[in-house]
């Protein structure tokens, strides 16, 4: 036997080993790299979406899309007045548009802020677009495009990044489950999910950090698949996986570097300087580097896969995190290059020890120092809170909270109710502990890489909030928000399983009859879509209270469905 067949065999022995993409739906085109000498079940194994552009498959997800636009900018500047917590972010915002840092005019000073500056920078681009008004200060500039009400204006930038979180989902989704049905029916869950709307239509910063985290995970993805194809295009050039060294690994010029994989570095930057808790993703996220990357070698054959992923990807990684630093610092330009922001300069807080005016190195000395000052503020949140909630009852919708309530008005009956209320929608969200615990059960008996991402990133989202928990911090149900995305991903992964069943392993289809498949995906699509349309009306049901309209006391009443906990 030569040495090719001998690598040859080696490589289907390995890949028939490796069932990563087992149970992905096809109802998409999937690329292989073209002839060659490759045996076909790695070339299934290497196999990616098909990266030309398909016109009905945008064309679906622009409807999705226009859909989440139109719940989320129609009546945006309502209600009127700062909710919630846009009393803080509106200000800090502005703030930094007008001084580039947070600043408070009624005392004439820097304003004191414990989370980064990035969500408030684009809140502020919102504001310095169509205009702020603040009558606490008699503050009141137009907009530069164009001047609206002044409640569009801080509320615009969360708007749009709702709007893009669901296109990314879309498009994430069909790449990953090879099917533009399925990504379609992830983008418009979420887009119909009762949470995500109120973070999209509120001067928050979680729909900021929902954004980058998804984003980067997304930027994976694509990653994932480029090394994919880069080992597929090697092998049919005739690579010997199993020859030791270079010569057994792909050519690399600047073309092949990890683009994707760095650009996630920089999306996870952006995603930290928006909140803190982004950094829990980024150790979640380089696992799924190395898994993916061992996995490709598996699949290619390679004798040593562990060995050789680190080796070559752990430099990539360690790039990605500098580019990850350098993105987050690079948002506290406006404090480092002024001033006016707190702890800025030392000669204005005599009293404080540690701080230094040294030239260059002294602005990073006080950056370091307010980092450490606010996260002894994050440390100590203990106080109780009306809305306060625990990691465990966030699944269950156990304690949502309340931004606007109002109850005056003419709704044409005694009482009046008025509400904005961060639920999410009921059915979804109680969907997802069942989604979570199918997901494991099908990602184990598939050994799927689709279940473990997704429950690796829920996991990342959602338990470090048990930890904190142990400490009795203060804690609210929109931190779970950039874990929403996957929880999503989790329903629509057991979607797709129940209207296409899993191939036999090494097989490329089910071992079924034509007759028997089609019956199978018609029954299991008439389930999955019958359950869209459930969750479609009750988030109609449900809408009159995420967007804040007027109603009576009794339809208000009729909505609070867990009584006490949703009031």
């Amino acid at each position: 036997m030569t040495s090719a067949s001998t690598a040859q065999s080696a490589i289907a022995g390995r890949a028939g080993s490796d069932r990563a993409t087992a149970g992905e739906p096809t109802g998409d085109r999937a690329t292989t790299s073209g002839a060659g000498n490759v045996p076909a079940i790695v070339r299934r194994r290497l196999a990616t979406v098909d990266a030309r552009l398909d016109g009905h498959a945008w064309l679906a997800t622009a409807v999705v899309v226009v859909i989440a636009a139109i719940l989320r900018f129609v009546g945006l500047s309502s209600p009127k007045g700062k909710i919630f917590d846009e009393t803080y972010y509106a200000k800090d915002a502005y703030g930094l548009i007008d001084r580039g840092v947070e600043w408070n005019y009624k005392d004439n000073g820097p304003s004191y802020v414990v989370h980064p500056p990035l969500g408030k920078w684009l809140i502020g681009l919102g504001e310095w677009a169509f205009g702020y008004q603040d009558p606490e200060t008699n503050i009141s500039v137009p907009g530069h495009l164009m001047t609206t009400a002044p409640e569009f204006g801080w509320r615009f930038a969360a708007a749009v990044a709702g709007t893009l979180s669901v296109l990314m989902l879309v498009r994430i989704g069909r790449r990953m489950f090879r099917s533009t049905t399925l990504g379609c029916a992830a983008g418009l869950l979420l887009a119909l999910d009762g949470f995500h709307l109120v973070l999209s239509r509120a001067a928050l910063l979680d729909i900021f950090l929902l954004l980058f985290v998804l984003a980067a995970f997304g930027a994976l993805v694509l990653d994932r698949d480029a090394r994919r194809r880069r080992w597929a295009r090697a092998l049919d050039a005739g690579l010997d996986p199993s020859a030791r060294g270079r010569a057994g690994r792909p050519p690399s010029t600047w073309r092949d570097w990890p683009w994707w994989r760095l650009a996630a570095g920089v999306l996870l930057g952006c995603a930290c300087a928006v909140k803190w808790s982004g950094l829990y993703f980024v150790p979640a996220f380089a696992l799924l580097v190395i898994f993916w990357e061992v996995g490709v070698r598996r699949s290619a054959g390679v004798r040593h896969p562990w060995r050789d992923a680190l080796l070559d990807e752990l430099p990539w990684l360690l790039l990605a995190g500098v580019l990850m630093v350098g993105t987050y610092l690079a948002t506290w330009s406006g404090w480092l290059l002024s001033d006016d922001g707190y702890y800025r300069l030392a000669s204005r807080y005599p009293n404080t020890p540690g701080l230094s005016d040294a030239p260059v190195i002294g602005p990073l000395i006080n950056l370091w120092e307010y980092h450490r000052a606010a996260y002894g503020f994050h440390a100590q949140l203990d106080d109780p809170h009306k809305y306060q909630s625990w990691p465990w009852q966030w699944l269950l919708l156990g304690r949502p909270v309340a931004f606007y309530w109002a109850g005056d008005g003419n709704c044409g009956a005694p009482q009046c109710a008025s509400e904005v209320l961060l639920l999410g929608t009921p059915l979804l969200w109680w969907s997802f502990l069942p989604a979570l615990a199918a997901t494991a059960w099908l990602g184990l008996a598939r050994r799927d890489w689709r279940a473990g991402a997704i429950l690796l990133t829920v996991a990342a989202g959602l338990l470090p909030w048990f930890w904190f928990a142990l400490d009795g911090r203060t804690m609210f149900s929109f931190y779970l928000a950039p874990a929403l995305p996957f929880l999503v991903l989790a329903v629509v992964y057991v979607l797709g399983a129940i209207i296409s069943p899993a191939p036999a392993p090494g097989t490329a289809a089910p071992p079924r009859s034509g007759e028997e498949l089609s019956d199978r995906r018609l029954v299991g699509g008439i389930v999955a879509g019958a359950y869209v349309l459930l969750v479609a009306l009750c988030f109609g049901y449900f809408y009159p209270i995420f967007v804040g309209q007027l109603m009576t006391y009794a339809d208000w009443s009729a909505r609070m469905w867990l009584d006490g906990r949703w009031i």
